[in-house]
């Protein structure tokens, strides 16, 4: 069934060349200021990680891995999902300190991914982790670090917009960050959603940091699914924003402050995940062994989308899609890289 919505009267900004242009200028705007605001330091990064480490992330837990073996190394491999777990690793494996971290580009293969205007099965994100001291295992360094984020955007946006002054045609992106809980919305709606709930609260508040995803709430039910081995459940949430084009919240970022040997034990009991404590990485963590980390992904093509004024991921980045939405988007004039 087709995913895929054009929204009526929709003309890009920026033409086809444009687009690149500023699709190469935006990330390197964005990479200098977001690693000079959090210091972070830029290291490479793998494309695929041995399955029997348990690096790699499992999502919601039902997305299947594309894996393949290495006959010379006699080892299974798996694309990664996400670098949330590998990510710390590199820190302790590389002796970074407090106050320090390291970004990197992630790329990834989803091939359960479901394609629409948002979703693609190629992930472009900056993967970003960061040491920090215990004293900031808390809300408000979460909701600080948050701020500096948006305003990293924010920053790439206004240089943006005075080279391509088409682009002065979409609002500005605020700074001012509303911060608000997955409980306290599904409070307020309870009959609603949570996707209608996040389109209701962002529509009133365009930059909204939603706090508190991958614990059941009150109703017994997950807002959305996250791995109970990275984020700390309680201290994560996702950068949502307001997209003008296509009149609906958007996630640019999954971020948040990891989990702790107490944290880790608790979320892989609630989540029914026992056996991963044998596994390389966890076995470190509950030992005490892996630093304190806070860190995320922020979607390359999402960001691109936004500042760019586009109606499809497609319209940023290359990848595969099925006929009907190849269709929608010829009909309606999209080019898909």
């Amino acid at each position: 069934m087709l995913q895929t919505v054009i929204p009526q009267g929709y003309a890009p900004c920026l033409n086809l060349y444009d687009t690149q242009k500023a699709i190469g200028l935006l990330k390197r705007l964005f990479e200098d200021t977001l690693g000079g605001a959090l210091h972070l330091r830029r290291v490479s990064a793998p494309l695929f990680v041995e399955a029997s480490t348990g690096l790699n992330d499992d999502l919601n837990g039902v997305e299947r891995a594309v894996s393949f073996d290495i006959p010379d190394a006699g080892r299974d491999a798996q694309v990664v999902h996400s670098l949330a777990k590998w990510k710390r690793m590199a820190l302790y494996r590389y002796q970074f300190s407090v106050g320090e971290g390291l970004y990197t580009d992630m790329n990834a293969i989803r091939r359960d991914e479901e394609l629409d205007n948002l979703h693609s099965v190629y992930v472009d994100q900056w993967d970003w982790e960061k040491i920090i001291a215990p004293r900031d295992r808390n809300a408000d360094y979460l909701r600080q670090t948050v701020r500096t984020i948006v305003s990293a955007m924010a920053e790439t946006q206004h240089t943006l917009r005075s080279v391509f002054p088409q682009l002065t045609a979409l609002p500005p992106l605020g700074t001012e960050v509303s911060f608000v809980t997955t409980q306290e919305l599904e409070e307020l709606w309870p009959d609603r959603s949570p996707k209608e709930r996040e389109d209701a609260w962002v529509k009133e508040h365009p930059v909204t940091f939603l706090m508190g995803i991958g614990g059941a709430l009150k109703s017994g039910r997950p807002h959305d699914g996250r791995a109970p081995d990275y984020d700390d459940w309680t201290l994560n949430g996702d950068i949502l924003v307001w997209n003008p084009v296509l009149e609906r919240a958007f996630e640019l970022s999954s971020m948040g402050i990891r989990v702790d040997a107490a944290a880790l034990d608790r979320q892989l009991t609630l989540a029914g995940c026992e056996a991963r404590r044998e596994l390389p990485f966890h076995k470190l963590l509950l030992e005490g062994k892996l630093p304190l980390t806070i860190g995320g992904g922020i979607g390359q093509s999402r960001l691109c989308m936004l500042l760019l004024g586009k109606a499809h991921i497609g319209e940023v980045q290359a990848s595969v899609w099925d006929e009907q939405t190849i269709q929608a988007c010829r009909d309606a004039g999209v080019i898909l890289l």
